[in-house]
């Protein structure tokens, strides 16, 4: 097989609540269908902007029968799986497995610093309980450690279904280097860009595309770029590309950033509520303020908003 399983653009969907921190499932089906009639590729639940870091067990599970019980196969669904122990993401790609997942999504174990060999035994116990397609997710912003190249090649060539790769971090080397060490032997190994302004050099790279906040509220700056590059409308890929470079402080506008997206989902016209587990706390009239002079700039609102 030569074409990538999951490819193109693939929002992490954030988890809605209410004030009162119980999951609104009316709100997330409304955010569902919203991302189910845009042109996006795949939906993925409880990866970073879902708040999965925040949420009980309990919670994961609900929004995780929830989610893809809503989607019902119309698009592709990945569920992020994460924890710091092997076990216990075994056990939540077990679930998420029974539930009817598309695939599922791993960031590499965070607070413990990991050996190169415990980091691939943890890969590799993983994809042996699992018959789920698995995306590795590397984050060393927030796990405090990358996965080496030669470790994401490893894992390629030794786990089938170890699919691919969503590479957040803030530069395009280790993307790069990650093509060009996998590919050659495994052209299905999906690449995804994390970070939005790094979509338009992935594709031209080799790379399958995106997995970023901004395609829940601007899905049409993303799938765009995907669009206008496919066709070789290059001018129309770097337009938008410009256009996209403007959302990135958006998510440095209060730290964890969920507040940040549900408020930009509500300025595009989406009926939710911006509420967020603790620690996070509301916005500031300043930050949305602020978000809404993001959106204005990227062209996605306009004045009236």
């Amino acid at each position: 097989m030569n074409k990538p399983r999951f490819s193109g653009v693939i929002p992490p969907v954030p988890t809605l609540f209410d004030a009162h921190g119980v999951f609104d499932g009316a709100a997330q089906a409304t955010l569902i269908e919203h991302l189910i009639s845009s042109p996006v590729d795949g939906l993925f639940f409880l990866g970073s902007a879902g708040e999965f870091a925040h949420m009980s067990e309990a919670q994961r599970k609900q929004v995780t029968e929830f989610c893809i019980r809503q989607v019902g196969g119309r698009k592709p669904v990945l569920i992020g799986i994460a924890h710091s122990g092997t076990q216990q993401t075994i056990d939540a790609g077990l679930h998420a497995q029974r539930t009817g997942a598309s695939g599922v999504v791993v960031v590499n174990p965070w607070y413990n610093p990991l050996s190169e060999a415990n980091l691939l035994n943890h890969y590799k116990t993983i994809a042996s309980a699992l018959e789920l397609p698995i995306l590795l997710y590397n984050f060393p912003a927030l796990t405090g450690q990358q996965i080496p190249v030669h470790i994401i090649r490893e894992l390629a060539l030794s786990c089938p279904n170890i699919v691919g790769l969503k590479d957040t971090v803030d530069t395009l080397s280790h993307i790069r280097e990650t093509i060009h060490a996998v590919k050659p032997h495994r052209p299905d190994f999906a690449i995804f860009a994390g970070y939005d302004e790094y979509l338009l050099g992935t594709l031209i790279l080799g790379g399958d595309g995106c997995i970023p906040a901004s395609a829940n509220f601007a899905p049409h700056l993303t799938c765009g770029i995907l669009k206008a590059y496919r066709k070789q409308e290059f001018a129309q890929a770097v337009e938008l590309q410009q256009s996209l470079s403007w959302i990135p402080p958006l998510y440095s506008m209060d730290l964890p950033f969920y507040n940040a997206v549900k408020y930009a989902l509500q300025l595009t016209g989406l009926n939710i509520q911006v509420h967020s587990l603790p620690p996070a706390s509301p916005l500031t009239e300043e930050m949305k303020v602020e978000i809404k002079n993001i959106l204005l700039r990227a062209g996605v609102i306009g004045n009236k908003a």
